[in-house]
């Protein structure tokens, strides 16, 4: 159960005395509430390296520092859910610490861009859609008290994560804001426990790994390669158009050195309101971009003012041309409302 609470001596005790709201507060806040909770989150693959670091050394210390039990679940996802479970203070020292993580994360991320305003940290609450409502409260009033009271921005997910009774809780702000958000959310948690069964949400594995050889594309399945005429189709369409070696080439060709083609750069401009066609939910059709084309391709933050946004594709000629043949094909199939590729 994603929010559950045990108590220590006696269950009875916290529930038959029913706290009210502000003194539950403190006591959540101060960790004298001897109360278990389990908090899962929902991260990327990139969020999910931080946290665990070098040789897991990043969670071996959060684990040691905080005293909270945190879980990470297995798999080739996307996706991945984080699991916290201990006493509230333990709790509220593991998000401190990802949070904090976050951060330095984003610091170190900007010290290699143009960007000038820093993005807020930012992290994903999974709660079972029978809490959402006490956490939205009568006409958006408790969802509000916790934004003014915190500074934090907090949203919850109008629809529920696929095939389970769970919903998405995005919180926003500084890691200090972030903390306080969380601290209130577990206080609404205790005092709406979960209505029915909850059916958790498990993150789908990746899509198959796609390879060339031979002019030919094959996907992964198990041990074997199998063979992909459609994938194959639009592989030797893009090997057929112009490479784009000499537009922002990084790498001089040496003559004579070509048994690897040198790797170059090319960049792109897309319309702001087109990039969502191309990013796709959670970030699905571009990682399929990247996966198919064997191409590296960033995605320049928005800038105030810009109504387009820069994409810089880096790889061998036959790798850009095949992420540019994709892309292309996103956008026509967004503008002529053909659907997804």
């Amino acid at each position: 159960m994603p929010f559950s609470s045990a108590t220590g001596p006696s269950k009875e005790s916290l529930w038959s005395s029913r706290p009210t709201c502000r003194e539950m507060e403190s006591k959540v806040s101060e960790g004298g509430l001897n109360v278990t909770l389990t908090i899962r989150l929902l991260m990327h693959g990139k969020e999910v390296g931080s946290i665990i670091g070098k040789k897991g050394e990043t969670v071996k210390k959060m684990r040691e520092e905080s005293g909270a039990r945190i879980n990470i679940s297995e798999g080739n996802c996307p996706e991945r859910i984080v699991t916290i479970t201990g006493p509230t203070d333990a709790i509220f020292k593991a998000f401190a610490m990802i949070a904090y993580k976050f951060e330095e994360d984003i610091t170190n991320s900007m010290s290699n861009s143009t960007a000038t305003s820093k993005p807020p940290v930012t992290l994903r609450l999974v709660v079972p859609a029978s809490q959402c409502g006490s956490l939205i409260g009568k006409g958006g009033s408790k969802i509000k008290e916790i934004r003014e009271s915190t500074g934090a921005q907090v949203q919850v997910a109008g629809d529920m994560l696929p095939n389970s009774t769970e919903r998405a809780v995005t919180i926003s702000g500084t890691p200090d804001a972030i903390i306080q958000c969380v601290k209130q959310i577990c206080v609404v948690m205790l005092e709406s426990p979960p209505k029915g069964a909850t059916i958790p949400y498990r993150p789908k594995p990746a899509s198959t790994p796609v390879i060339f050889a031979g002019g030919q594309a094959y996907t992964i399945q198990g041990q074997y390669a199998i063979p992909h005429p459609d994938l194959t189709k639009l592989h030797q369409l893009a090997m057929q158009q112009t490479p784009f070696t000499p537009l922002g080439q990084t790498t001089p060709a040496f003559p004579g050195l070509d048994a690897s083609p040198p790797a170059s750069t090319h960049e792109l401009t897309i319309p702001n309101d087109l990039i969502g066609c191309i990013i796709g939910r959670q970030g699905t059709k571009i990682n399929e971009i990247r996966q198919m084309s064997g191409a590296q391709i960033k995605i320049a933050n928005a800038t105030e003012g810009s109504s387009e946004r820069q994409i810089t594709i880096t790889g061998t000629p036959a790798n850009i041309s095949l992420a540019q043949y994709l892309i292309n094909a996103r956008l026509t199939s967004e503008v002529t409302g053909m659907g997804a590729l």
